[in-house]
Order: C-alpha cells, then sequence, then structure tokens
C-alpha cells in the first residue's frame, strides 16, 4: 500500500508538472497573456504611401506569433516565432503600403500576439488617412534674380502663389533693407491657396535687395525662396526668354520650356529663332522666368519701330504666319528689333535619318543590319524608349502621343535618345545645358545630319522637379533645340 500511494503522489506531481507546460515541453513563467506596447496610437498616412507598424511585445513565458489584421487593407499577416530558442521579446516593425484606391479615412488596424501558452493580447492602432508628407510649394515666385530699372518711380511686384496640399498655416515676405516684412496667416481654397501681390515703390537709386518668402503648412513643413532684386539702368542680360502665353499662371504652370530660352548674339543683342503653328500668335520677350514684370520688352505703341521696357503699356508682336519660322533680332539698349521668316524646309536639324525608315546601322559595320530608326523619350536605356509622333507639317517637331502623368515633388531623369535593339547608346541622341533646370537640349548623338555643323553639347540627363500635380504633354523641335513639358 505504501507503494501504491508513492506511485500516485509521484503521478500527480508529474501531472502538476505537465499542466504547466506548452505542448513543445517549456514550463510557464507566469501564466500571463502577453504585453504590447504600440510605437504610437494613431499612424497618419495616405492612400499610396506606405506606413511601418512598431510595437514591443513581450511575453515571460516566451511568444508563439504575432498578427497584423484589417480587412480593408486586405492585411492579415501573422508572423510566426516559433523556433529553437524561445523568443521573449519582439520589436515589431512591420511596412506595409496603403493601396492608393482606397476608401475610407480612418481604419482600425489590430495587432494580436499569442504566448507558447495560447493567450492572447490584442492592441489597436488607429490609421488615419491626414497624414502631410508635403512641403508646401511656391507654383509662382520670383526668379532668383530679378533686376528692376532704375526710373523716376521704381516700382517692384512683389507677386507670388502659395499652394499646400493640405493646409497652409504661416506664409512670410521680407525685404530686410527697406524693412519690409508681412505675415499671412490667411488663405483661400479651404486654406491652401494664397496668390500675393503687392507693389511697392523701392528708392530710385542703384542698389540691391534680398527677397525672402517662406510658406508653413498645418504639419509644420516650409518651403523658402530667395531672390536678389537688382536696380539698375539697363543691364547686358545673360539671359532672355520668348513668352508666347497670356498669363502668369501658364508661364509657371510647366515643368520645363516656358517661357522659352533665345540666344544673346552679342552684348545687349538677342536672337530668337521660333516655329509659329498658329497665325495671330503673340509673344513678348522678358528677362527674367517667371513674370511679365517687372521688365517686359514688346512694341512701343508710340513707335512701332521699337520696343519698349514698361510691362504696362508693352503691346505683343505678333506673328501673322502659321507654319514658318520667325527670326527676330532686338537690341535692349537701342530698342531697335527686325523680323524675317525662313520655310520648314531651310530649318535643319541634326536628325541623321528619316524618322521611321529601316536606316539604323545595328552594328556599326557599315550597315550589314538595318533596323528602324526613332526616338523619343529614354528614362533607362535605349530599348525602353517612349516613342515621339513627328508632326504631320513640320517634320522638325516631334511630340509625346501619350500625356506624361507626374507628381509634385518629383525629380526626373530623362534624355532624348534613339531606340536600339540591342541597347547600344547614343547614335542619335540629345542632352541639356542644365541638369535641374533644362533650357537647350543639344544633340550628343555620333551620327548626325552632315548639314549640321554645330560641335556636340555636355552630356547632362535633365532633372527637373515637378512642381504640381498633373498630366503634362511633351513637345520637342530638333531643330531649335528647344522642349517644353507643359500642363494639359
Amino acid at each position: 500500500m505504501k507503494t501504491k500511494k508513492c506511485i500516485s503522489l509521484l503521478l500527480i506531481l508529474l501531472f502538476l508538472l505537465n499542466g504547466c507546460s506548452d505542448d513543445d515541453g517549456y514550463s510557464d513563467v507566469d501564466g500571463l497573456p502577453p504585453t504590447i506596447v504600440m510605437g504610437s496610437s494613431n499612424i497618419k498616412t495616405e492612400p499610396g504611401r506606405e506606413i511601418t507598424i512598431k510595437a514591443k511585445v513581450e511575453d515571460k513565458d516566451g511568444l508563439r506569433s504575432i498578427n497584423l489584421k484589417n480587412a480593408a487593407f486586405n492585411l492579415d499577416k501573422t508572423i510566426d516565432l516559433t523556433s529553437d530558442s524561445i523568443v521573449y521579446s519582439f520589436d515589431l516593425n512591420y511596412k506595409y503600403k496603403i493601396v492608393k484606391g482606397l476608401e475610407g479615412d480612418n481604419f482600425q488596424l489590430d495587432v494580436t500576439a499569442t504566448d507558447r501558452g495560447g493567450r492572447t493580447t490584442t492592441e489597436t492602432v488607429l490609421v488615419t488617412m491626414d497624414g502631410d508628407f508635403t512641403n508646401p510649394v511656391f507654383t509662382v515666385s520670383p526668379d532668383a534674380a530679378i533686376t528692376v530699372l532704375l526710373k523716376t518711380e521704381t516700382r517692384l511686384n512683389v507677386k507670388f502663389t502659395a499652394e499646400d496640399d493640405k493646409a497652409l498655416d504661416l506664409v512670410t515676405i521680407n525685404i530686410p533693407e527697406i524693412n519690409y516684412s508681412r505675415e499671412i496667416t490667411t488663405f483661400t481654397n479651404s486654406g491652401k491657396t494664397l496668390e500675393f501681390n503687392d507693389p511697392i515703390t523701392l528708392p530710385s537709386a542703384v542698389a540691391t535687395y534680398n527677397l525672402t518668402l517662406k510658406a508653413v503648412d498645418k504639419a509644420g513643413l516650409e518651403t523658402s525662396k530667395t531672390s536678389v532684386i537688382t536696380v539698375s539702368e539697363m543691364p547686358d542680360f545673360p539671359k532672355m526668354y520668348l513668352a508666347d502665353v497670356a498669363t502668369v499662371a501658364e508661364l509657371n504652370s510647366d515643368v520645363f520650356g516656358v517661357p522659352m530660352r533665345i540666344e544673346r548674339t552679342a552684348a545687349f543683342e538677342y536672337k530668337a529663332n521660333y516655329y509659329c503653328q498658329k497665325a495671330g500668335t503673340e509673344i513678348f520677350f522678358l528677362p527674367q522666368k517667371s513674370d511679365f514684370t517687372p521688365i517686359c520688352f514688346g512694341i512701343d505703341p508710340a513707335d512701332n519701330t521699337k520696343l519698349t521696357d514698361d510691362p504696362d503699356i508693352a503691346e505683343p508682336i505678333v506673328l501673322t504666319q502659321a507654319n514658318v519660322y520667325y527670326e527676330i533680332t532686338f537690341n535692349v539698349k537701342t530698342v531697335i528689333y527686325k523680323v524675317k521668316t525662313y520655310a520648314i524646309a531651310d530649318a535643319v536639324d541634326p536628325v541623321p535619318h528619316k524618322f521611321g525608315s529601316i536606316s539604323l546601322d545595328t552594328w556599326g559595320d557599315g550597315g550589314s543590319w538595318l533596323q528602324e530608326f526613332y526616338f523619343g523619350y529614354m528614362t533607362s536605356n535605349p530599348r525602353e524608349v517612349s516613342r515621339f509622333t513627328q508632326d504631320a507639317t513640320n517634320p522638325h517637331l516631334y511630340y509625346l502621343a501619350n500625356p506624361l502623368s507626374l507628381e509634385a515633388g518629383q525629380k526626373m531623369n530623362f534624355v532624348f535618345h534613339n531606340w536600339h535593339s540591342d541597347g547600344w547608346w547614343n547614335y542619335c541622341s540629345w542632352r541639356v545645358d542644365n541638369s535641374d533646370e533644362p533650357e537647350i537640349f543639344n544633340y550628343y548623338g555620333d551620327y548626325k545630319n552632315p548639314a549640321w555643323t554645330k560641335p556636340n553639347g555636355a552630356d547632362n540627363w535633365a532633372k527637373p522637379t515637378v512642381k504640381q500635380t498633373g498630366s503634362y504633354k511633351l513637345y520637342f523641335d530638333a531643330h531649335l533645340g528647344r522642349a517644353k513639358l507643359v500642363r494639359e
């Protein structure tokens, strides 16, 4: 009997020990459920953006798994923590991309931890679509350098447009040299937009002023712009532009190309070559890119044989012929200008073959294998070229039939290049004068039309930054070496 009692006691003891263990033979330490400390109770994001779910998960008995679940996100992810060694602590750092077409503003995402004894704990994080990740932008703002002509009344229009995709909080304007300071806290378009225009009178003396603009949104993200304003007599402008648009908004809604850079031929002298597609096109010349003020060269109403620099009275030069190239020369000192035209057939470009013809020497061995020759917009390699469409009237003019969908803040990276089946480079190609602010598209190809005698340009890929989200059309004139990317 004594032996039976001892055996019974031993069996009870073994039962009690096994009752406090999981299926894998690990004994409970405290028998309590896991603890979860979330990195944040509210994750702010927006559709199409990646979120990171962070948490510290612990259990003294050992963790078995962690599950993340949300039906609207189509998320049901289980992280298995069973292994040869027991996991007592785990730093959750899970990334998940929210789909773009998601409907709704607030979502609860459950994080459930299970320990080795099968006990669970669930914490919920609120995921809201009110995140702000985009800095404000100045969609219209003064150039980095502005010249104001010295006159009896020297005037500067402080003009700009600030926008934010969510909401602006504060915009400041400062010109310290004249103690000019403004703070704006009231905005239009549900708090997203500020259109500012303040004509101020400057001292009529040669001087330099520093203009600083700053826009801050509700999330504390900010953008600043600076401009150096020089008051002087008529300078010899290093750059001049042709504007064929009517509004300041059109001057600033492009990614590049509007207004169009023209050629400086000598001190104070400039030459503009321009293809006119529509009779009656009106143009002005500007030394600054972003506005028709403070200087705008147009016909002087008092003497139509000369130009004036006054934007208040300047009248446009009207191009009366369609489907011809114009050449306009002028001198900003003498304000004398001349206009002439030349035919499309008389224009020359560097393109080595007829567009779309079977003429590209694949191996460069004299023509053992010819393939179709075409070129277009390229962001990666010559096997992947978005083909240009050649204009039916002007063979020097090309465009992308399908618009480009671009987002604010996006930095582009492209050249114009010929297609090649095996990815060979630079049979026919164009690069730019300035990667960040492309204005001139110089030829860079190894093959060219013999009538084209200009030297190749620098090897710069175009990398402009998009200011406004939208759909954009790309145009390119191979004779002029000018391209523009403008909103539809």
